[in-house]
């Protein structure tokens, strides 16, 4: 039996190629892109993984056609309206990670109502990677403990204790990162959780990566030889 990673962190890339090919509008695939998301977070659960984290926008986004962003945040209403009330009843909590303040208001609201009353023990927990960046979670977390520790010293803060101040806090660090869509990089996404993550990357572009694609990085992942800087177990 495969024993499943406890946290998949997904880059979710090739929305806009996958649309390409098929002469339609990028924001088409970024429609299709989101559809595919209940049925992976459904196999993730039903897998016995108890984190899934997708990367849904960066900071670096906001650079992208006003119209292809205003799409991604009509989809990320729509997802939150239509979708987190069926999967709440499935045992799946949401946590959105990242700076929301630059959303419109209405999402703001939409974020905060999705969050509210969590799940005492849900299934799996989906984070939403939204106005994201590994690099803003490693500043925002010095600040934070900045704020925790007014006058300390530098010093007493250690890789041990940083962790609880990241946006991550309380979740074990990212075994498995997969990319879809043929890159080979992981793009400021959860640099410091991803620290010692096997990375996974696959050819598929984002609507095409199903359950079994998913599967497959998982089997792919059992047979590594995860040694964190020890000799090998092999």
């Amino acid at each position: 039996m495969i024993h499943p990673p406890q946290h998949i962190a997904i880059i979710m890339d090739g929305n806009g190629r996958w649309a390409k090919k098929r002469h339609l509008s990028r924001t088409v695939g970024h429609a299709k892109g989101a559809a595919v998301v209940r049925d992976l977070v459904k196999t993730c659960a039903d897998l016995g993984v108890q984190h899934l984290t997708l990367y849904a926008f960066s900071t670096e986004n906001w650079q992208r056609p006003i119209d292809e962003v205003s799409t991604i945040m009509g989809l990320f209403i729509q997802y939150l309206e239509k979708e987190m009330a069926n999967m709440r009843t499935e045992g799946v909590h949401l946590q959105v990670l990242g700076d929301v303040s630059r959303f419109p208001p209405d999402l703001q609201q939409r974020i905060r109502d999705a969050q509210a009353d969590p799940l005492a023990q849900p299934k799996i927990t989906l984070n939403v990677a939204a106005n994201y960046g590994g690099r803003w979670d490693i500043v925002q977390a010095v600040q934070a403990w900045q704020q925790a520790h007014p006058g300390a010293d530098a010093a007493q803060l250690t890789v041990d204790n940083f962790g609880q101040y990241l946006s991550t806090a309380g979740m074990p660090d990212v075994d498995l990162l997969i990319r879809t869509g043929g890159e080979f990089r992981i793009s400021n996404f959860l640099l410091w959780q991803a620290a010692y993550a096997e990375l996974y990357f696959t050819d598929t572009l984002w609507p095409d990566f199903d359950a079994k694609e998913l599967q497959k990085a998982i089997a792919w992942f059992a047979d590594r030889d995860r040694r964190f800087g020890k000799l090998s177990s092999k």
